[in-house]
């Protein structure tokens, strides 16, 4: 799928089960808590795209994600690309094709999604809360490139950048106290494997099961649905079906998190004023 896609997954993904574990799980956050989570998990869904580098001397090219923040994303896209593909060369068995770029090899795979929800929480609980502000700086931006990628498009990685420091400067002022937060990994986690989910619907599929080898001489085998019932990048389905449903699927998730307390004040403030 393409970008805008992924980022509005993950934070349909993140809203939907915010509003599982507030109703059956007991489970309650704050505005900020959701709001942090649903940007963690949105630019979660992002990352396994990095591997698609673009030419960063012209800062062109690239997947969503790499273009984010200008030349030192598309910079950063360029050195995952070339780690990618380091490691699918070196483990790739007798019968996987030979390959001349990264793309949809080690960050689309559910090692990439624990590792990097490993390091996010392991980052946090060891350095504290301005760990915690530079890991929101990065992540709001590639959920802001997401999810308004035609706006980003047009405001240019500068405006970006900026709109993603001050995310992170009132998300530092709000923030209680000089802890890990651990959810952060979590999320971040989360929205790598929606990555995965939402391109396993698609025709190439991805190789989720690595490194566990998948038959004779196989060990980066790609796995998705059947191509006739696959869906197309930047088709229709996608563009329209796939993105009004997550969208919906928000909607009703936040609506499901604080229309109740919403409606409670307002009930309050009715009896208060008679």
């Amino acid at each position: 799928m393409m970008g805008p896609s992924h980022a509005l997954s993950g934070a349909a993904a993140w809203l939907a089960g915010s509003w599982a574990l507030d109703q059956f799980a007991d489970y309650h956050q704050t505005p900020l808590m959701i709001a942090v989570g649903t940007a963690m998990c949105a630019g979660g869904a992002l990352l396994p795209d990095l591997d698609l580098s673009g030419k960063v001397t012209t800062n062109q090219g690239g997947a969503t994600v790499a273009r984010t923040f200008g030349v030192f994303s598309l910079f950063v896209s360029e050195v995952v690309e070339k780690i990618s593909l380091g490691i699918y060369a070196a483990t790739r068995q007798s019968r996987d094709p030979r390959r001349d770029h990264g793309h949809r090899t080690f960050t689309h795979t559910l090692p990439f999604a624990a590792l990097i929800g490993w390091g996010t929480t392991a980052l946090a609980a060891n350095y504290g809360k301005w760990a915690v502000v530079g890991i929101i700086f990065f992540m709001a931006g590639l959920a802001l490139r997401g999810l308004f990628d035609k706006w980003a498009e047009r405001a240019g990685w500068v405006v970006v950048t900026l709109c993603s420091a001050a995310i992170a400067w009132f998300t530092a002022a709000n923030l209680p106290g000089d802890r890990g937060y651990p959810t952060l990994g979590f999320a971040v986690g989360a929205g790598c494997v929606v990555h995965l989910l939402g391109d396993m619907i698609t025709k190439n599929g991805v190789p989720i099961l690595w490194p566990i080898p998948t038959g004779r001489g196989r060990m980066w085998r790609m796995i998705g649905i059947p191509n006739r019932m696959a869906v197309k990048v930047g088709g229709k389905t996608e563009t329209v079906v796939l993105r009004t449903t997550f969208t919906v699927i928000s909607l009703l998730s936040i609506a499901g998190l604080f229309a109740p307390a919403l409606l409670d004040r307002l009930d309050l403030d009715v009896w208060a004023s008679q």
